[in-house]
């Protein structure tokens, strides 16, 4: 994949890319990841299902999608009329359902690499996580290597103990790219009525307040792995990027920012051209694993 500058939408915060089309350009985007698809539609968790917390925000909506079928055929028509990479980000409880969402993309036009969540768990497995256990994490991305001849970019979760250890395994099954980190498994309770604010009770924590932890787990990694990693987790300036680019990441993805403020990519796309013109910086690939330490 070649991206013309390395800003990547987070899958789940900019939904079909036609959303947020109002608010920013989106032939300027380095590439465009919808919100994750399952096999069937999905309705989500039941509201409340979003809280702000005093850095960020919590979520907990539960993967709520059209379906991997409505999508191309409802959603994907209208991002092939722009010259931005498409990125499919697929889920399923069994590796099966993985393998089905992935076969049905394949042959999708206008979609240019798959991103695999993890972060779900494995109905047949008693539901861990497959992004929590390295042995779970390599056997669904080779199944879905196989049966897909798009690049495939696996996203991590940072509710392991080891996320090098991770991203060792699911390399060594064929990943092209990883991604990370994704949301913090946290939760918030309304002290009033001694009840939890979402209805789920424990959500995905994102926004600034996790990224040290994202920026640290990104840094460890690339010193792990030979593939390129993109960085994820609080990002909302371009300061924010240009941090991910100097520990080792390829390209990052903007989130929660998008929800504060639509034009966020915009905005942070013109700060990262003010620096290398204030360095006198020919590319900003040229930054890349710089970090002096």
């Amino acid at each position: 994949m070649k991206l013309k500058n390395p800003l990547m939408t987070a899958s789940g915060t900019f939904g079909y890319g036609a959303e947020y089309a109002a608010f920013t350009d989106l032939n300027s985007l380095g590439a465009l990841i919808v919100k994750g698809l399952s096999l069937k539609p999905r309705s989500g968790n039941p509201p409340p299902r979003i809280m702000e917390t005093a850095a960020g925000m919590l979520n907990a909506i539960g993967l709520e999608n059209v379906g991997v079928e409505a999508f191309i055929a409802e959603k994907l028509p209208f991002l092939r009329d722009f010259d931005v990479p498409v990125i499919a980000n697929i889920f399923g409880e069994t590796v099966e359902e993985y393998q089905q969402v992935a076969e049905l993309l394949n042959g999708a036009r206008g979609v240019c690499a798959l991103e695999l969540n993890i972060s779900c768990p494995n109905v047949k497995k008693g539901g861990v996580a497959f992004g929590a256990d390295p042995v779970l994490a390599a056997e669904v991305t080779a199944k879905v290597k196989a049966v897909s001849s798009l690049p495939l970019i696996v996203k991590l979760t940072p509710n392991v103990t080891d996320i090098a250890l991770m991203a060792q395994s699911v390399e060594a099954a064929g990943a092209d790219v990883l991604s990370l980190i994704n949301t913090i498994t946290g939760m918030s309770v309304d002290a009033e009525r001694r009840i939890p604010h979402l209805k789920n009770v424990t959500g995905g924590l994102s926004g600034p307040a996790i990224k040290p932890i994202a920026l640290r787990m990104v840094w460890q990694v690339v010193q792990k792995v030979s593939i390129p990693v993109i960085g994820i987790g609080g990002i909302a300036t371009a300061s924010d990027v240009l941090e991910f680019l100097i520990v080792g990441a390829r390209a990052v993805q903007i989130g929660t920012a998008n929800f504060v403020n639509p034009g966020a990519m915009t905005d942070i796309l013109a700060g990262l051209e003010s620096y290398l013109v204030r360095h006198n910086v020919a590319e900003i690939g040229d930054l890349i694993g710089t970090l002096k330490a």
